[in-house]
């Protein structure tokens, strides 16, 4: 098997059912060592139950592989940093953190309150922090991590009623631009994956013929490759239906409008050149920009 994990140990958070549960059988099929999270809640974040995360350790068990179960809600982060000790101890560190917990609250904008707004936050993006936060100085410790946030299309490119979701979706692919920046000297990789598939999350969002087509099995693949020990680093990967594509931050060429009066009116005027993407580039990190920017001003005032 070319993706191998024997000897890795890995958590993997809301993984009691839908992409979760088939991302920790796809790493303990491999040779991985899985703490399986689920808080075993709602689709909504309601109840809890450890029920769901040990049935998954079941079957890795019932298979030959190594696990443990974790009943903990990503948004306690005194909870999170005790699951990861939990790992720590059992096994001796912990190398993949796949950030898979999620709820949704959808709603349009309009009809959303605050607080379903809030929780959503709290799930996705406060979850995906508690969780890193806790693993981040046993991986610098042991100079390796490999670190995957579960992005969406809905964060990405947006999504009616899910305001709440796409502001929680995007934000952990700022997270993750900046941790694997930071991540680097000490060989922790950390990237995104926006996945497409027919779960618990989805299945009465889509016709019948649409979900058959969406195996949550198709994710799979991007995942494993995401946390592999070559994995890419600062990558955003789209998966679906068997599909696998990449997703950019481009920064379009743009154009110098000067710092005068008259700048407005030179942006308005040339704003179909400033939105053109020929030649778009994806800049190394947020100083790139800057820098592309002096570098434009400099030839323009030199």
């Amino acid at each position: 098997m070319a993706l191998d994990f024997k000897d890795r140990v890995a958590i993997v958070t809301g993984a009691g059912g839908g992409l979760g549960r088939l991302h920790a059988l796809a790493l303990a099929k491999r040779g991985a060592k899985v703490l399986v999270n689920d808080l075993g809640g709602a689709r909504d974040g309601s109840g809890g139950s450890v029920s769901a995360a040990q049935a998954v350790v079941a079957e890795i068990e019932a298979a030959g592989g190594v696990a443990l179960a974790n009943g903990a809600s990503v948004t306690d982060a005194a909870a999170v940093q005790a699951m990861v000790q939990q790992a720590v101890d059992a096994w001796g560190r912990v190398d993949i953190l796949v950030n898979n917990a999620g709820i949704l609250r959808d709603k349009s904008f309009a009809k959303m309150e605050l607080d379903d707004f809030r929780l959503v936050m709290d799930v996705h993006l406060m979850g995906a922090v508690h969780c890193t936060k806790a693993v981040w100085p046993h991986m610098v410790a042991q100079k390796y991590g490999r670190i995957l946030m579960t992005t969406s299309s809905s964060g990405l490119y947006g999504n009616f009623g899910q305001s709440n979701y796409g502001a929680a979706k995007m934000a952990l692919v700022g997270l993750m631009q900046t941790l694997s920046i930071e991540g680097a000297k000490n060989n922790i990789h950390v990237n995104c994956l926006a996945p497409t598939a027919a779960t618990r999350m989805t299945e009465d969002l889509m016709p019948p013929q649409v979900l058959e087509a969406l195996k949550p099995e198709a994710v799979v693949p991007a995942m494993l490759v995401l946390v592999a020990q070559d994995a890419p680093t600062r990558t955003i990967l789209c998966a679906g239906a068997g599909s696998v594509e990449a997703a950019h931050i481009t920064l379009t060429q743009g154009v110098w409008v000067g710092l005068g009066s008259d700048a407005p009116g030179h942006l308005q005027a040339q704003l179909a050149q400033v939105v053109d993407g020929a030649n778009a580039q994806v800049p190394a990190s947020g100083a790139a920009q800057g820098a592309h920017e002096l570098g434009r001003a400099h030839l323009h005032l030199a």
